[in-house]
């Protein structure tokens, strides 16, 4: 019973990732309903795959608080939107350590090539307008890698 409610939540998480990323090319935003969603069912996903609250769920936040801190400052600097921010924040809610350092190898491979379509593409419509990267679409892709890794990997 458990493992079909953490893979319900699993499904609930990959669909919000892919409505963000349809939001995010469509209107370069990402809603904080969104964002809220994913951080707010990190919490039954934490209890349904047995993480104990000391120290397991504090490592999350932490882990999360960090990568806000992280492109908070790229925010800053304006590299990063602010929903990407919260975004990827609130998707590090769900993953252990390592699975955020491949989430966030995968997205700046994925976001670099975005980048780079995004700036052809520009170039070729010779648009006056300053280009925006739906960055939404390569943390979407980031963490679907990462979701899909156990289930791709399973022989290893």
């Amino acid at each position: 019973m458990q493992g079909d409610f953490t893979a319900f939540l699993i499904g609930a998480l990959a669909i919000m990732l892919l409505i963000a990323a349809i939001g995010d090319l469509r209107t370069r935003e990402i809603s904080n309903w969104l964002n809220g969603a994913i951080a707010l069912l990190a919490i039954p996903f934490w209890w349904s795959v047995g993480l104990s609250f000391w120290p397991d769920m504090a490592i999350q936040i932490g882990i999360a608080a960090v990568i806000f801190l992280i492109f908070a400052g790229l925010f800053y600097l304006g590299a990063m939107g602010g929903g990407d921010v919260k975004m990827v924040a609130a998707l590090a809610l769900w993953l252990p350590a390592g699975a955020v350092l491949n989430l966030l190898v995968i997205m700046s491979i994925g976001g670099g090539v975005l980048t780079l379509v995004m700036l052809i593409r520009h170039r070729m419509k010779k648009s006056g307008e300053q280009l925006e990267i739906p960055y939404g679409v390569a943390i979407a892709f980031g963490g679907f890698w990462v979701l899909a890794e156990p289930f791709l990997n399973h022989f290893v």
